[in-house]
C-alpha cells in the first residue's frame, strides 16, 4: 500500500506545475513590472506591496481584484487558464496621472502543449 501511495504521490508531483511568486510594487502612477509572463495552466500567486498610498489591482477578464495598503503586501493566487494578454489598472483613484497607472499579463500557452504541435 505504501509504494502505491509513494507512486501516487511522485506522478502527482511530476503533472502539477510547481507554483511561481510574482513580486509587484505599486507607487503613483506606475505598477513594476508593468509586464507580467505567465504560462497557461501554471499556478501563480501575484504580490503585490505599495510604495506609497492606497491602490487597488484589477484584471477584469481574468476575475482579479484586491487593494493593496501602504507598506502592506497583498496577495491574489489564481492559475491563468487561457493564453492571451490581459489589461491591469489601478482601480482606487491615486491623483492625476491615475488613468495611466496600468500594465498586462501576457499569458503564453502551456510548453507541454506546444511541444506536441
Amino acid at each position: 500500500m505504501s509504494h502505491v501511495l509513494l507512486s501516487l504521490a511522485l506522478l502527482a508531483s511530476a503533472v502539477a506545475p510547481p507554483e511561481r511568486v510574482v513580486r509587484m510594487t505599486a507607487r503613483r502612477f506606475t505598477y513594476s513590472p508593468e509586464v507580467i509572463e505567465l504560462e497557461e495552466g501554471v499556478p501563480v500567486i501575484l504580490e503585490l506591496t505599495s510604495l506609497d498610498r492606497d491602490h487597488g489591482f484589477t484584471v477584469p477578464e481574468l476575475g482579479l481584484r484586491i487593494d493593496v495598503e501602504p507598506g502592506k503586501t497583498a496577495q491574489v493566487r489564481f492559475v491563468p487558464q487561457k493564453a492571451g494578454t490581459f489589461l491591469f489598472h489601478c482601480d482606487i483613484f491615486c491623483g492625476t496621472g491615475h488613468e495611466e497607472m496600468a500594465g498586462e499579463i501576457v499569458v503564453k500557452p502551456r510548453k507541454e502543449a506546444r511541444r506536441g504541435n
